[in-house]
């Protein structure tokens, strides 16, 4: 088996309205199965998802939390506002946004944006993994599917990765239960993250400071599915979710 991982050069900075199919198309030749990853920071950007703080009214609870953490209200009001639910306030802003993604700060960055302004997540990164994904394919007439990702924090261990937050035809999860070892055994538990592995393999060459490049390519992975996916597919019920349920208790007994 043989996996290839190389990035789109010539990718200009990212602008509200930018196609970044076309840009993807025209900076790289495009192949079936081919797996496009891109930073859900110019995918944000692109769609408009950028805000400055100080246009933001902060309520009570945003003017409670600021005190806590020595932060701007208004960027935590615009944390507020995107979130789902407040998972921990403190030490720590862990949220679940509206999409069902548990991160830091509701995944909005201050990091690689003008001065003054902040980027949120995509609203609906399935959606937007989509658009990209079927404009790719409609300029190259070859077969992909989309990730995009998000630099995030693991809990248990000290420093981040890339995960997927969105994705166009491929599964986030590869199911190993009822196949064989190699010593003939059954598998009984184990479910393979296979976006986020691919999310974090990109984010190697992806970087994180001024040099970053933003798109990666994927290939030699036969991967694509002809179905629609979604990143949700691997976000634990809630009923099942221990940690959830270990924050909320937390929270209520602070």
């Amino acid at each position: 088996m043989k996996i290839e991982a190389f990035t789109v050069e010539n990718v200009p900075l990212i602008k509200e309205r930018d196609d970044i199919a076309s840009i993807i198309c025209n900076n790289a030749d495009i192949m079936d199965n081919d797996i496009i990853v891109i930073a859900s920071t110019i995918v944000a950007k692109a769609e408009g998802r950028m805000f400055r703080p100080e246009d933001i009214k902060a309520g009570e609870e945003a003017l409670r939390i600021a005190a806590e953490h020595n932060a701007d209200p208004g960027f935590i009001q615009a944390v507020l506002d995107r979130s789902r639910e407040v998972l921990a306030d403190f030490p720590i802003l862990l949220v679940e946004t509206k999409n069902g993604h548990v991160c830091i700060k509701a995944g909005i960055d201050g990091s690689n944006v003008e001065k003054g302004y902040l980027v949120d997540l995509p609203e609906d990164p399935d959606a937007s993994a989509a658009t990209i994904g079927k404009a790719i394919e409609d300029i190259s007439g070859k077969k992909v599917s989309v990730v995009v990702t998000d630099t995030n924090g693991r809990a248990f261990k000290i420093g981040q990765t890339g995960i997927a937050v969105g994705l166009y035809r491929i599964h986030p999860v590869k199911n190993w239960i009822g196949k064989k070892d190699l010593f003939g055994k059954n598998l009984e538990i184990t479910e393979e993250a296979v976006a986020d592995e691919i999310a974090g393999a990109a984010n190697l060459l992806m970087g994180e400071g001024d040099g970053g490049y933003p798109i990666v390519i994927i290939r030699g992975i036969g991967m694509r599915c002809d179905e629609d996916a979604s990143v949700k597919e691997m976000y634990r019920p809630d009923r099942e979710d221990l940690i959830k349920k270990g924050l909320r208790c937390l929270r209520q007994n602070r």
